[in-house]
């Protein structure tokens, strides 16, 4: 069986329970970066085999896996921190599970376009999450397609980026329109900066942008 098991964006008291307790059983646990889950797995004394899995060896790696599975173990699939799944690998190994008759398992939990989204102020009841802008290809043409959006937009963006993608989306977007972008959630200097998408973009351009970045733009006003 295959667990997906969300992990804390960064408090390790947001893991829940019955997450504790499928990684403890698990027969082994697969993460996207070994050394920044052992701190999570080492605080709740988890000892268990652990495996890297990520976007550069899924693909390598799924017979192994899928063999692994059909063969009787117990594997529990884990991030950095939030849902497996969310801008992070699964797809491809929930697919072939599902298409082998492997019974597949989501845990609730943790994830970071959630607090961002309901924290932002900005109506919830209907939303679009795009996660990574592409870097290249179809970047344009998705921008101008958000840009004539009606439901609140919900993007994930590296603090390396952010400032940059903010001046972007002003190229397309009315610069009034508001945002709200949340850096850090749940660690101790976490962040969350509102107002019109020109005065968040003025408010970072003079930091030095560290962390985690969720950005939530107001839908369209037809």
């Amino acid at each position: 069986m295959l667990y997906l098991v969300p992990t804390p964006l960064g408090n390790l008291k947001d893991i829940t329970l019955r997450a504790l307790e499928v990684l403890q059983q698990a027969d082994f646990i697969l993460c996207e970066d070994t050394r920044t889950s052992s701190k999570l797995l080492q605080h709740y004394q988890i000892h268990k085999p652990v495996s890297p899995y990520h976007q550069h060896n899924e693909h390598k790696i799924l017979s192994h896996l899928i063999g692994q599975l059909l063969a009787g173990k117990t594997i529990a699939l884990i991030t950095d921190a939030g849902t497996p799944g969310i801008s992070d690998p699964a797809f491809l190994l929930v697919r072939e599970c599902i298409n082998k008759d492997i019974k597949t398992e989501c845990l609730p939990g943790a994830s970071a376009f959630v607090p961002a989204l309901v924290s932002s102020g900005l109506p919830i009841n209907r939303f679009v999450f795009e996660g990574f802008l592409p870097l290249k290809k179809g970047r344009q043409s998705l921008l101008k397609k958000l840009a004539e959006e009606e439901r609140t937009i919900v993007l994930y963006e590296s603090p390396l980026r952010l400032v940059k993608t903010l001046k972007e989306i002003m190229q397309y977007f009315v610069t009034e329109r508001r945002c709200s972008v949340s850096r850090e959630l749940t660690k101790i200097f976490e962040e969350n900066i509102r107002g019109t998408l020109h005065e968040v973009c003025d408010y970072f351009s003079s930091k030095n942008v560290k962390g985690e970045i969720a950005v939530v733009i107001q839908g369209k006003i037809s």
